[in-house]
């Protein structure tokens, strides 16, 4: 059977770095089994959902190189959470409920008052006929639950977490379907895994408690032979905390947008995420296939994983000094080649810092104050200089043996003259590309 795996977001924001793990890890499952990946927009909720998020989670998930092998809108597919309601309500499995969301708040507050678990009392399948018609005869119109089976424990072996159990008493019959007739998660994102064919559902631990309820859900409407469809295999990881150790509002809404305004690259976010709370090293690996063969949900760990920015920011330096002129030549300062940028990447963390360090090629710099020592070594300095295929090498040599300067004392003074700093690109790459008559220009202006 293929594998087929499904990120599912909702278009009532931008995708923060927990959507973009979830949406990462499906993909990869589906490509380490030759599979398939889809994406599927959540819009069910008109009021919140809006098209420039359709567009951003596109937008976001091409930049990363997550293209989805297809697309499929719960917008589109109302019909099918029709039949699918229908043929539930027909075997017993819907039922209507009346109460306010007031009154289901006090019965909760009852409950846990008495030290009970604040689960739904069944209440409206104690109501007689005459009693609904009378909630209706008032203008009160019912939501709709699904009845969850009493009988026996709810089990499934998950990817991650191992053998699950839960006990369904001890669940509240969902709401599937608003008085409005508004559908909310549960029952269209179970109708649309088994009319997708997804074998895979891989999400986050929050989802745990659902996925107990949406077994059922898958177990009816195959028995009410509304799908054929096997159910899917469940596995849930861990959630990200932030580096302080605790659930972070932040990752709330760090997503692409801000690693594009911070120039990260996408491989880095891909890297990191690709193994962050599993049992593998988090490494600069930019070979997609590597960290697709290297994937396997035996190594995620049941501990929240930590996402730190110092650790991407460090990802995101060791990927850049890997990234060929080919690569980056769009997003270069003007004039800067390839001998240039292989002369400033190694002091790169971001290919936007390359602009800071061609300056030292293009000029101005700053003049520095040099001692009478310093001035004197630079005017022999100007006196030495003689242009070949590496100058720099040629000019330190003699410099050396002229004035018996070695190490710092040496090699500091020519770089603070030639570029203004105490650090930077190797000189040897650097020299070539100041050229000679900027070489004695700048020595020149540093010795007087």
């Amino acid at each position: 059977m293929t594998t087929i795996t499904r990120f599912a977001p909702s278009p009532t924001g931008r995708l923060h770095v927990g959507n973009i793990r979830t949406a990462l890890h499906n993909w990869m499952l589906a490509r380490k089994a030759g599979g398939r990946f889809m994406l599927r927009i959540d819009d069910t909720d008109a009021e919140r959902s809006r098209e420039e998020y359709v567009d951003a989670i596109r937008e976001d998930l091409a930049w990363l190189g997550l293209s989805p092998d297809g697309e499929e809108r719960q917008s589109d597919r109302l019909a099918k959470y029709d039949a699918a309601f229908e043929a539930l309500k027909g075997v017993g499995r819907v039922y209507p409920a009346y109460e306010t969301a007031q009154e289901l708040e006090l019965k909760r507050k009852i409950q846990l008052g008495r030290g009970l678990p604040p689960i739904y009392d069944r209440g409206a399948l104690k109501m007689t006929d005459e009693e609904r018609s009378a909630k209706e005869a008032e203008g009160v119109l019912p939501h709709w639950r699904f009845k969850l089976d009493h009988d026996e424990p709810i089990r499934w072996e998950d990817g991650v977490r191992g053998a699950q159990k839960f006990d369904p008493a001890q669940l509240s019959d969902p709401v599937i379907r608003r008085a409005d007739g508004s559908w909310l998660y549960m029952l269209p994102s179970a109708v649309d895994d088994l009319d997708m064919g997804v074998t895979d559902v891989l999400r986050g631990e929050d989802h745990v408690s659902n996925t107990a309820v949406q077994i059922q859900m898958f177990t009816a409407l195959i028995a009410a032979q509304f799908a054929a469809a096997k159910m899917p295999s469940f596995a849930h990881e861990a959630l990200l905390v932030g580096k302080e150790g605790k659930l972070s509002k932040r990752l709330g809404s760090l997503g692409c947008d801000a690693f594009r305004e911070r120039d990260i690259e996408p491989e880095a976010v891909i890297a990191l995420l690709a193994r962050l709370g599993t049992s593998q090293p988090v490494e600069p690996i930019t070979e997609r296939a590597r960290l697709v063969d290297t994937f396997d949900l035996t190594t995620f760990g049941r501990a929240p994983a930590k996402f730190d920015d110092t650790e991407l920011d460090r990802l995101n330096a060791a990927i850049v000094h890997q990234m060929d002129f080919a690569e980056v030549e769009g997003r270069l300062p003007e004039g800067m080649d390839e001998a240039g940028w292989h002369a400033v990447r190694p002091n790169l963390g971001h290919v936007c810092e390359a602009a800071d360090w061609w300056r030292l090629v293009t000029g101005p710099i700053e003049t520095r104050e040099f001692s009478d020592d310093d001035r004197a070594f630079l005017m022999e300095a100007g006196r030495q200089l003689a242009w070949g295929d590496d100058p720099w090498h040629q000019l330190t040599a003699k410099l050396k043996e002229a004035t018996g300067r070695k190490g710092k004392q040496l090699f500091l003074p020519l770089r603070q003259a030639l570029t203004g700093m105490d650090h930077g690109p190797d000189m040897a790459e650097l020299l070539p590309l100041i050229g000679e008559e900027g070489a004695r220009a700048r020595l020149a202006q540093a010795a007087s």
